[in-house]
């Protein structure tokens, strides 16, 4: 069975037109009925995979006999998830498997979750050949159904609750472990085992692999288990593997911040177990990468703040600056810049929201790296946002155009205009980008920026045409389905192997020609 990619690369000129037909705007629905009843396999997937319908194509889509074409609408990210959930019961399995995996979005986004009834019917009815462990499925359920699931009135979503075990409070624990369901009761029981380190110590493989690193890392371990680390390890990496273990026992804890490894060192530094005098040693440690990790200790004292605050290494005096314990003049005083070479991206919401008191601090903080921390806050007031949107740091501006939903359009662009790291396409989606006053932007030297001339409506005709010839394919691709498009070339890029796609889809597409597509299969653009 051809992948969706092999599918597109098989298509020929006129099945790539009536593709582009199955993207455009203007179409109106009987075309698209048409095209998802007649049309080859590739434009049925582009049709239903990679735009929203109307609520008459999603019937029909439903009920298409084909489980190719109903398995492309259950991945479509465009789609409102209630439309998918109609295939929970689809007869194909591939189809619920399809579902299960859900779109496929890029990290860090999620994709929409799906409704809870959905969600439970294909905990229930599901049988095995849909992937329901799978990573999308899981980010396809809503918080509120998570954080329902180990009180769940069906059993069956209940044994799901059971999965974040450590999280659960000692009360819910208990209660799972006296479910009266058989099959919720032995999933507690499984997941219990792992906090006893004694069981843990009779199923530690003596070898390593990924069973055994998982151990180390995670689970409650046994003296006998941390003392043959720290002595006779199987790995020599063990030792820095279970220095983030968080069961470890204080008394190891001791003995690593004095391992020969600096990268144990490193790992120990900011536990809170240490003793004062491991700590002092871990803040003088010769490593520099050690020193770093001890400036993010919590209990810091004040001479330990003040050797790390002149430590010769840049990145050292720049953690410790940001130190919980440290006034504002008492950061304004210590040598450090801000980097401008990190990942200015999204990040997601946080499950439980800032103090509203330690936030506004954050934002009015004279250091950079705290308003950008604040910057990050989905539910930053109004007022902060207008402060942090003018900041003088790149960085805060950045991040809060990429994560705030209230974000104005003229930081938006600003952002897209002076930031070029990670993530930097994700701001023209932000909801609030701007659509006008992009024309004058078509001459610029990034294409990036130049393609944002396809979004403005008042893009001038000879300019649509210019670019339409621009050196970088995605620049002409946008171009070629802008409505303002002179008629003679939309005619012209109709016969174009590389453009018929995209203008196929411009909405300035009269409505002879889209018949004529139709009519002739996608042979016949005049």
């Amino acid at each position: 069975m051809p992948t969706p990619a092999e599918i597109w690369e098989e298509a020929d000129l006129p099945t790539r037109r009536l593709a582009g037909l199955a993207l455009n705007p203007a179409v109106s629905p009987d075309i698209l009925l048409r095209l998802l009843a007649d049309a080859p396999l590739a434009v049925r997937m582009v049709l239903c995979r990679d735009r929203d319908l109307p609520a008459a194509v999603v019937d029909a889509v439903v009920a298409h006999p084909d489980a190719r074409t109903r398995g492309f609408f259950a991945v479509n990210p465009h789609a409102d998830p209630a439309q998918r959930a109609r295939l929970v019961d689809d007869p194909d399995w591939t189809v619920r498997a399809h579902l299960t995996e859900g779109p496929r979005v890029h990290y860090p986004d999620r994709p929409r979750p799906l409704p809870d009834d959905t969600v439970v019917r294909m905990i229930t009815t599901y049988d095995g050949e849909e992937p329901l462990g799978s990573i999308g499925f899981w980010q396809q359920m809503s918080r509120e159904l998570i954080r329902s699931m180990p009180a769940h009135p069906v059993a069956a979503v209940r044994r799901w609750g059971v999965g974040p075990w450590g999280s659960l409070s000692a009360e819910r624990r208990a209660a799972l472990l006296a479910d009266p369901d058989d099959t919720v009761r032995e999933r507690a029981q499984e997941l219990a085992r792992w906090q006893d380190p004694a069981w843990v110590e009779s199923v530690l493989p003596p070898r390593p692999c990924h069973g055994r690193t998982d151990i180390l890392l995670n689970r409650a371990l046994s003296a006998a288990v941390v003392e043959g680390v720290l002595t006779a390890p199987a790995d020599p990496d063990e030792r820095a593997t279970i220095a983030l273990n968080p069961t470890l026992p204080p008394d190891a804890v001791v003995r690593l911040a004095a391992d020969p490894d600096p990268k144990v060192r490193e790992r120990i530094a900011g536990r809170a177990e240490l003793r004062p005098a491991e700590r002092r040693a871990l803040v003088a440690d010769p490593d520099p990468q050690v020193r770093r990790a001890a400036a993010r200790h919590p209990r810091l004292g004040p001479d330990e703040l003040r050797a790390l605050a002149a430590d010769p290494d840049p990145e050292v005096r720049l953690a410790v600056s940001v130190h919980p314990a440290l006034s504002e003049e008492e950061r304004a005083g210590i040598d450090c810049r801000a980097p401008l070479d990190r990942r200015f991206g999204f990040h997601p919401a946080s499950r439980e929201p800032r103090e509203p008191a330690d936030l506004r601090r954050d934002a009015l903080s004279g250091h950079p790296m705290l308003r950008r921390r604040a910057a990050r806050e989905h539910t930053l007031p109004a007022d902060l946002v207008a402060r942090l949107a003018e900041d003088d740091d790149l960085g805060v501006r950045v991040l809060l155009a990429q994560n705030h939903p209230d974000a104005p359009a003229a930081l938006l662009l600003r952002s897209f205009l002076e930031y070029t790291g990670e993530e930097r396409e994700r701001l023209p989606a932000r909801p609030n980008f701007p659509r006008t006053g992009l024309a004058r932007l078509a001459g610029h030297a990034d294409p990036e920026v130049r393609v944002l001339a396809a979004r403005d409506p008042r893009t001038a005709p000879a300019v649509v045409e210019r670019l339409t010839r621009d050196p970088d394919p995605g620049v002409r691709a946008a171009l070629a389905r802008h409505p303002n498009l002179p008629a003679h070339r939309l005619a012209e890029l109709l016969a174009d192997p590389e453009l018929a796609h995209a203008a196929a889809a411009n909405p300035a597409l009269e409505r002879e020609t889209v018949d004529r597509l139709v009519r002739t299969h996608g042979r016949a653009p005049w």
